[in-house]
């Protein structure tokens, strides 16, 4: 394949031509080969594929949620090349036998991907790092049963056996919830709840633990300003949610329990304080936290209706809508995306546009836009905390130089599955297992 005069994400016109899984080469006026597809990208922008580093695919256990089928398949047509699923499935991914069964699993997927191993009471450390773990976590720091708060030793023994993996870390701290606020029923009575006290102190206290080790932890889906800072200055990565980057607790009485998540949605003064430090650099990866739900689990009370929101196929449409005004630059969308996930979680061959990278890549056309509909989209969820607000669709969507997905006018294409184990693919392993 040849995308002729694609605009890159730092604005240079170039040829891109893939040969395989890789790109063959990137230039101007590359002469065509016989035989090869020559898709015309004049004035459309060719990016590297996102890297989204925390999903909840859902199986095994929750398949009525979501699958690796539907998942993936919401992936590829957001432009999310790469996936990494959490561990708090039914089994949790904890050993070896959960890790091989999700594994099997994940063979469905359209996209490539990662599976965390979780750190949990029942963990068993010597058979889960036996088999290719992406990284730890997310690691929670919320549990009010005191089993997996940040002072416990559970913790302190994911950082010091976390010697070649990340750990991600979800930072609350349950003590500084504001119990009062469950004599509350309106649907702002969960961000009341949740403090942002709690996520600032969790935050602060893991890094300082972390360094002690001498580890470097990944806080997951940081809402607060306060949080990014610290996880900044102690030298620390962090991610942010497209959730907590475009709304706020202003929208919550329209989003009712839709808009239960956690973290919880935090004041508009802070949603745009964290705008403003994934404009600047500060923050290091967007990655989605999605969590979908049924309609019929969400539309429930406050305190029973279950956390999380489906965002795996919205999060680069809506960066891309960004882009197009200007509010972010295209490169930035790309470190953000595709270039620091890749670089923080050790994916050498992914998130670039160069020679010898892995040709995961999407196609868009920033002049146009559609508004994003939960009825439209891939995963089992049929709705979306972001009902019509405008995005930047894919194109085309290529996982290792295989198209996975295409959109041309009204009609839509899914590619087969190729989807391969990030941590698994380069190693001495039967394909069976890969």
């Amino acid at each position: 394949m040849l995308f002729r005069n694609a605009t890159l994400a730092d604005g240079r016109s170039r040829d891109v031509r893939v040969r395989g899984e890789r790109i063959a080469a990137v230039g101007a006026g590359l002469a065509t080969d016989n035989g090869e597809r020559v898709v015309d990208a004049t004035g459309k922008r060719l990016l590297p594929g996102m890297i989204d580093v925390h999903v909840h695919f859902r199986e095994p256990g929750f398949s009525h949620k979501e699958t690796w089928t539907t998942g993936s398949r919401s992936a590829a047509a957001g432009g999310v090349t790469t996936v990494v699923d959490q561990p708090n499935t039914d089994p949790p991914t904890v050993d070896g036998e959960s890790f091989d069964r999700k594994a099997r699993l994940a063979r469905e997927s359209l996209v490539d991907y990662g599976v965390n191993g979780g750190v949990t009471p029942e963990w068993d450390p010597y058979t889960l790092f036996d088999r290719p773990v992406f990284a730890l976590g997310e690691v929670f720091l919320a549990d009010s049963t005191g089993e997996m708060g940040i002072e416990t030793p559970l913790f302190a023994e994911a950082l010091r056996r976390a010697t070649d993996v990340r750990v991600t870390v979800h930072a609350e701290d349950a003590s500084a919830f504001n119990e009062s606020a469950r004599e509350r029923d309106d649907p702002d009575a969960w961000s009341a709840y949740r403090t942002a006290d709690a996520e600032i102190e969790a935050v602060r206290r893991a890094c300082e633990l972390a360094d002690q080790r001498g580890v470097r932890i990944h806080v997951a889906h940081t809402s607060t300003p306060e949080g990014i800072d610290i996880a900044a200055e102690a030298g620390m990565t962090c991610e942010v949610t497209p959730h907590h980057l475009f709304l706020s607790r202003s929208d919550v009485d329209d989003l009712g329990t839709f808009g239960r998540m956690n973290p919880p949605l935090r004041r508009e003064k802070r949603r745009q304080a964290v705008y403003d430090r994934v404009v600047d650099g500060t923050v290091d990866v967007i990655a989605t936290d999605h969590a979908p739900h049924t309609r019929a689990e969400k539309d429930a009370s406050i305190w029973e209706a279950p956390s999380g929101v489906p965002g795996v196929e919205t999060a680069l449409p809506l960066l891309l809508a960004e882009a197009r005004t200007g509010s972010l630059s295209f490169e930035r969308v790309r470190d953000l995306t595709a270039a620091n996930p890749a670089a923080i979680f050790d994916l050498p061959s992914k998130g670039r546009i160069e020679e010898g990278a892995h040709a995961d890549l999407v196609l868009v056309d920033p002049g146009r836009t559609r508004p994003i509909r939960g009825a439209d989209l891939h995963t089992k969820a049929d709705w979306t905390p972001f009902e019509g607000r405008p995005g930047v669709f894919p194109e085309l969507t290529t996982v290792r130089g295989q198209v996975v997905y295409e959109h041309d006018g009204d009609d839509e294409t899914f590619g087969e599955v190729v989807g391969e184990n990030v941590r698994a693919a380069d190693a001495d392993l039967p394909d069976a297992d890969r």
